[in-house]
């Protein structure tokens, strides 16, 4: 039974990885530049080979109520640090404490963001949406921005930080969202331009 279940999960994830990898192929290089200079190396992951038996082995050690591996009493986590420097993310301030609001928009609401699209009648109230949905917004979607997002959101979101078999879970979209968020650049005054000359 165990085997069966082990078996389904390769099968899933080698799956959805054959299928990130396809659109990638697909892809024209303004297109790839593009995600490239907005998401960094993360197309690099799709690239690794996943060697079954030590997933087999990897698998004995996973705990799920922390969603990291545990050996003995050592519980191996990444730290924020190599998180932002496997998401070639330097806005992650490791310093600071990071303190999830109380009001904050809905999974739908942040997914329509995201998307450009309502796909509030796919999510409905879960907290997680297919990956089917968001395959088919990035072969549909006439806007490339719009198309390299949802991408990067399907990497984070299955590659990353997978939780559920073939969906995107609450959690990817929220550090997507996040991530993704610029802060605005001071608009410098004339002033200080003429200064400059």
């Amino acid at each position: 039974m165990r085997n069966e279940y082990l078996n389904k999960v390769e099968d899933n994830a080698s799956n959805k990885l054959q299928e990130l990898r396809n659109i990638w192929a697909q892809w024209n290089d303004d297109a790839k530049q593009l995600f490239y200079q907005n998401y960094g190396d993360l197309p690099y992951l799709l690239d690794f080979k996943v060697d079954r038996h030590l997933f087999r082995a990897m698998v004995q050690f996973w705990n799920p109520a922390y969603s990291c591996f545990t050996f003995g009493d050592v519980d191996l986590v990444p730290t924020l640090e190599e998180y932002t420097t496997l998401l070639c993310c330097p806005r992650i301030q490791g310093y600071k404490a990071y303190v999830r609001p109380a009001s904050l928009p809905t999974f739908a609401k942040k997914l329509v963001t995201i998307t450009g699209m309502n796909v509030k009648k796919t999510v409905d109230d879960s907290k997680c949406i297919p990956w089917a949905v968001l395959r088919d917004l990035i072969s549909t979607h006439p806007y490339v921005k719009k198309k390299v997002d949802i991408f990067a959101l399907s990497i984070y979101g299955m590659v990353i930080f997978p939780k559920a078999l073939g969906h995107i879970d609450e959690a990817a979209e929220d550090l997507f969202d996040r991530l993704s968020v610029t802060p605005p650049r001071p608009r410098p005054s004339p002033e200080s331009s003429m200064r400059c000359y």
